[in-house]
């Protein structure tokens, strides 16, 4: 993928939309593509992690206990809990198709988060939404 193409992909991705320039460059240098074919596995429930994913193009389908439970599409990301907290992966991220990611491993992923507070907090933010969207409903 050519810089500007990849830069440009980074900039529709809603996690990263409100961050400058320099900071989608900065992450356009720690991040790497990655062409995945059809039922590949990016991570396993149980194992420990060490990349944070973005879907580029195409689907990933998100497993747990056996079950999918959601589908991630372009402009999607995962693998932020394992990265956050050190602890093993919490479900089974597979290709549901031919599917085109960026990548970043655990040490460029906090450097970027240190480097830039706001990736910090997008990052955090979206980890809450997914907390709050799996808890149950109040009883009315």
């Amino acid at each position: 993928m050519a810089r500007d193409e990849k830069l440009e992909k980074l900039r529709q991705v809603p996690l990263f939309a409100h961050l400058g320039k320099r900071e989608t460059e900065r992450l356009g240098m720690l991040a790497d593509e990655l062409e995945v074919p059809d039922g590949q596995v990016l991570t396993r429930q149980g194992a420990s992690g060490g990349e944070f994913f973005i879907v580029l193009d195409g689907k990933v389908a998100i497993e747990k206990d056996g079950q999918q439970i959601a589908t991630m599409n372009a402009g999607d990301f995962l693998g932020e809990i394992s990265l956050i907290d050190g602890k093993p992966r919490t479900a089974t991220a597979r290709a549901d198709g031919d599917a085109r990611l960026l990548v970043i491993g655990r040490a460029p992923f906090h450097e970027l988060m240190d480097e830039f507070p706001s990736v910090r907090v997008a990052v955090l933010q979206a980890l809450a939404e997914r907390v709050r969207s799996h808890e149950p409903s109040p009883a009315h």
